[in-house]
């Protein structure tokens, strides 16, 4: 765990540390049931400097000890509506409710998370494609871990991965990108805010808000006008809800590139012939798939530092994350 509130972003920009629930097997603590852990480097050498991690292990916080029984997903009923339980191996003993509990238990420490990290293939904490048993046979492989599927019920709109699908760029600078912007609402929505600063903070997401949804940033963006007149509480539900929604919203190179070519739009009246040519050339290498996001990105950047342009150096969609997290280099095609 990192200490500290606030990590330092590219272009000067200062943020709320992300809290971050984790599998404590994944920073490495030795809680698995054979007695090992799972390591994960991107998560403590890479994440690890930038965030706060909040780990939790369910099973043995329930007191199943280590080393101790494995378990695995039991098809409950004939129908297979209901969701499978969670028992163990040999003894059959059902750990469901008490695994889902733990959920409940750390529930204060949810409420202020900014993302969760679980990890894969495990009957408490596995997101996707568990397998499912019944009488000793596989039936089902789109089980939920216990304690996963409780959480995703208390915060469903909370950005929360499997370790195992960090290892694709694009999930990965996803997730990273959304736990970034939740720290930065929940530092918006400290007690004592006010409308000025919900229009700050919407004027600062303005293009990443429009790279994940336009639609969105629009209705957002009448939720902040009418923040003076409204009741705040309304007002704070209505915009953390619209926000989190479009920043789970995948975004896609194409609107990517629109993005891009609209913040060229805002600044390319201030440079000559051969500064344009070079940011248009390096937006339409990356719609080619050849150079990744950070390059039209930072070239934008660059440009407008020189110019003296304020508003790029508080973009949120030019520096989503900390730079020395080396996401967003991988190649797409739009």
């Amino acid at each position: 765990m990192i200490d500290g509130d606030t990590a330092a972003e590219p272009g000067g920009q200062e943020g709320a540390r992300p809290r971050i629930g984790v599998s404590s097997c994944l920073l490495g603590e030795p809680v698995r049931y054979n007695g090992g852990h799972c390591r994960h480097r991107f998560l403590t050498d890479g994440l690890g400097p930038y965030v706060e991690w909040v780990p939790v292990c369910p099973e043995d916080e329930i007191g199943l000890g280590v080393p101790r029984e494995t378990l695995h997903l039991e098809r409950a009923g004939a129908g297979g509506e209901a969701a499978p339980r969670v028992v163990g191996a040999k003894s059959g003993a059902d750990r469901t409710d008490r695994l889902a509990a733990v959920a409940d238990a750390h529930r204060a420490d949810l409420d202020s998370l900014d993302g969760y990290v679980l990890k894969n293939k495990s009957p408490s904490c596995g997101l996707f494609g568990l397998p499912v048993f019944s009488d000793g046979k596989r039936v089902d492989g789109k089980g939920r871990g216990a304690f996963a599927r409780r959480l995703v019920e208390l915060h469903p709109e909370l950005p929360a991965e499997e370790e195992g699908r960090l290892s694709d760029a694009g999930l990965r600078d996803h997730f990273v990108e959304r736990v970034f912007a939740h720290a930065r609402l929940r530092e918006l929505f400290a007690p004592g805010w006010r409308p000025r600063d919900l229009v700050a903070f919407h004027a600062r997401h303005k293009l990443q808000l429009m790279a994940h949804s336009p639609d969105a940033y629009r209705a957002l963006g009448r939720v902040t006008a009418g923040a003076g007149r409204g009741d705040p509480a309304r007002v704070e539900a209505e915009y953390r809800g619209g926000f989190r929604r479009a920043l789970a919203l995948k975004t896609t190179p194409g609107r990517h590139v629109n993005t891009l070519q609209h913040a060229f739009g805002m600044v390319s009246g201030l440079l000559d012939d051969a500064r344009r040519h070079d940011m248009l050339a390096s937006i339409e290498a990356y719609r080619a798939g050849e150079v990744p996001l950070t390059v039209p990105a930072a070239l934008i950047r660059h440009h407008c530092a020189a110019e003296g342009v304020a508003w790029a150096a508080e973009q949120t969609y030019l520096a989503p994350f900390p730079a020395g997290l080396g996401l967003r280099n991988s190649l797409v095609r739009g």
